[in-house]
């Protein structure tokens, strides 16, 4: 016997056709959409299914509605979706609503990016780094576990004052020193979260740092999904 789990997503009844493009955008047909007695839409991607309902009163911004996907190709999705936006709005959005965020090794095993609807529902899009199905617990390392707990709280929870106040403390330390892969991804995280925030001169001052950091070829490789988010960033 085969199932099939399919996401229900809740959806700001006034907001269901600019939800619907944002999908058809990100390469979804649209297999069903309705306006009355109550708004409902349904789409595919692929293997990938996702059903959207209308709410009068339901608030995008309060949102923690969403899905978690797993694929074997997360770099081609990303780029795939990064480029469907693009064309659609004009630009890629990183902020605010609808956005997607940038690819991501995390300390718990995946390789992952989220992406967030106009109403609010965040798609996390995995792929598996490890045979190990085991939850990996957060790291004890003071550097890691603080890059652990700030990409929880910038992108899971929304929360950048968090994020940054979990960031500037342990840059702030003087009894220990992060690597410089770990220095260039604290900082790149955190000139982003400035950005969000509206904080430009922060930005700017925090991500010249970070492209002030000398990486050796190795190092680079490491660090190359912080790097070409620095280049985002400062582009």
């Amino acid at each position: 016997m085969t199932e099939t789990t399919i996401p229900m997503l809740p959806c700001r009844t006034s907001l269901i056709d600019s939800v619907v493009a944002f999908y058809t955008a990100l390469g979804f047909g649209t297999t069903y959409l309705q306006k009355s007695p109550y708004a409902y839409a349904v789409v595919e991607r692929g293997a990938v299914e996702l059903q959207l309902y209308g709410m009068k009163e339901y608030d995008p911004a309060s949102s923690h509605s969403g899905c978690y996907v797993l694929t074997e190709d997360v770099d081609s999705l990303h780029t795939a979706f990064r480029s469907g936006l693009k064309a659609a709005y004009g630009r890629v959005p990183t902020r605010g609503l609808p956005r997607i965020g940038p690819l991501k090794d995390m300390s718990y095993g995946v390789r992952q990016f989220l992406v967030t609807d106009p109403t609010g529902n965040t798609i996390r899009i995995g792929q598996p780094t490890s045979d190990d199905p085991n939850h990996r617990p957060a790291p004890k390392e003071t550097f890691a576990r603080a890059l652990h707990m700030a990409d929880l709280f910038a992108d899971s929870k929304q929360d950048l004052p968090g994020a940054a106040k979990i960031i500037d403390r342990v840059l702030g330390l003087t009894d220990e020193e992060p690597t410089p892969v770990q220095k260039l991804r604290l900082l790149v995280l955190r000139g982003d979260i400035a950005q969000r925030m509206g904080e430009t001169e922060r930005a700017a001052g925090l991500l010249e740092d970070a492209e002030g950091i000398r990486l050796d070829s190795e190092q680079q490789d490491s660090a190359a999904d912080a790097l070409a988010r620095l280049a985002e960033l400062r582009g």
